[in-house]
């Protein structure tokens, strides 16, 4: 609310940089008119209580030294009047607080200063690392992995419908071996807290991390239990601490999750349909970090930096991107998107976002702390990157590190939890036994 109601300018302005003018606008006036309207009736509620205050003052002073009963009855009448009066305004005032509540919860994040301006054509690369491998062939990860044996994408669509992905032998031993040696990575080499958490979370959660109402279409819901499958283990990680007060000692604080990942991908069929470009239900493991307003931009490189470095163990050429406003997701004041290099399908493709939101989620899930040094308590900043997402990884890794006889290297760091140095014939003998 202070938002509108004192830096309306700021507002306007950051809604100009995400080229969301046409539509934003509006939403901002509509929601200054009502923020008027809605402290103009406070006041006018505030007046008559203290004049309804007043004249129960004045009917008790009468009853004590016995006064005119005709009189004492019609300052009761009137109290009783001013009575109904509040409760309409009331009425007035909760319809005119929810109209707001709904706006708001409409309008985008502000992106920071140093965030370019305009749609995805202003994204700019900060910084590259390794040098991708020449496509020249190098085959598509569904290829490779069907011929290994360890995708099966026609049994998983006909399980659950296209975009289900069964991973098989030696592909479910590579997705546990990532999740293990992120958990890992993140747990004991960066000193996250390792947390796991359900994968359905009530609407106040969705609310809290603003998937919910922008992005209602793209969840799966439970609808007879109020309940959604996560679309990111940000969500229930982020809502830890809704509607709580933390000590500012406390902070940082720095969780990691692993989970399944649930999202209808709504608007967005017949794109990149094919192998493990875009799926409905992928394994992630995730990073959150809860830390005072003053180290959140550090904080940011941070949390970046502890994604890079999955990339480079598990040596995958990677780069850098600063996202422009336009493109910057809805809560987000600043994103980083890290993209790999897949030779097989010659595109870069995206493995993990980190995003700063300031206090725009703490605000809608209202976690604060409480300053060392007193006074009132403050929004902490959240922070969340993808530490990282093992669709696109395993799509990446069976391409960049595929081998002329068909079989695949797997990275020095990943090998311990693998179990072999090579993905190779075992899983395709298997297969073709089938």
């Amino acid at each position: 609310m202070r938002m509108v109601r004192e830096h309306q300018d700021a507002l306007r302005e950051g809604m100009r940089r995400r080229n969301a003018s046409e539509t934003m606008w509006p939403l901002i006036t509509e929601a200054e008119r009502l923020d008027t309207d809605r402290r103009a009736m406070i006041f006018s509620v505030e007046e008559k209580k203290a004049e309804r205050n007043k004249l129960s003052a004045e009917v008790g002073k009468l009853k004590r030294n016995g006064g005119d009963s005709s009189e004492v009855e019609s300052l009761m009448a009137r109290a009783r009047d001013i009575g109904d009066e509040i409760s309409s305004i009331e009425g007035r005032l909760a319809e005119s607080q929810n109209a707001l509540d709904e706006i708001m919860l409409q309008i985008p994040n502000v992106t920071l200063e140093d965030v370019p301006e305009g749609g995805e054509e202003n994204n700019k690369v900060l910084r590259n690392w390794g040098s991708p491998r020449e496509a020249e062939s190098v085959k598509p990860h569904w290829d490779v992995g069907s011929e290994l044996g360890i995708l099966d994408l026609e049994r998983g669509a006909k399980i659950s419908g296209s975009g289900f992905v069964v991973y098989r032998r030696d592909g479910a031993r590579l997705v546990r071996a990532l999740m293990n040696l992120m958990l890992d990575l993140h747990t004991r080499s960066h000193g996250y807290e390792e947390t796991w958490v359900p994968v359905v979370v009530n609407r106040a959660s969705l609310i809290g991390t603003a998937q919910l109402p922008k992005f209602e279409e793209d969840q799966y819901s439970l609808t007879d239990d109020g309940l959604y499958l996560i679309p990111t283990a940000e969500v229930p990680v982020t809502n830890l601490y809704r509607d709580e007060i933390l000590a500012e000692s406390e902070l940082p604080m720095q969780f990691v999750a692993y989970s399944p990942c649930f999202r209808r991908e709504a608007g967005a069929h017949g794109k990149d349909t094919r192998g493990l470009l875009r799926v409905h239900e992928f394994d992630k493991v995730e990073l959150v970090r809860y830390c005072t307003p003053e180290s959140s931009l550090d904080e940011h490189e941070i949390i970046t930096s502890h994604a890079e470095k999955v990339l480079q163990l598990l040596e995958l050429p990677y780069r850098v991107i600063v996202l422009a406003a336009g493109d910057t997701g809805f809560a987000s004041s600043r994103t980083y998107d890290l993209e790999v290099f897949a030779p097989g399908v010659g595109r870069w493709l995206e493995v993990s976002s980190a995003s700063t939101f300031s206090d725009f989620q703490a605000r809608r899930a209202n976690i604060r702390y409480r300053p060392e040094g007193g006074g009132k308590p403050k929004f902490i900043h959240t922070l969340n990157a993808s530490g990282l997402a093992f669709p696109r990884i395993i799509a990446s890794i069976l391409e960049h590190h595929q081998n002329a006889d068909g079989s695949v290297s797997i990275p020095a760091a990943l090998q311990p939890y693998f179990g072999a140095a090579v993905l190779g014939r075992s899983s395709a003998d298997l297969a073709s036994k089938e």
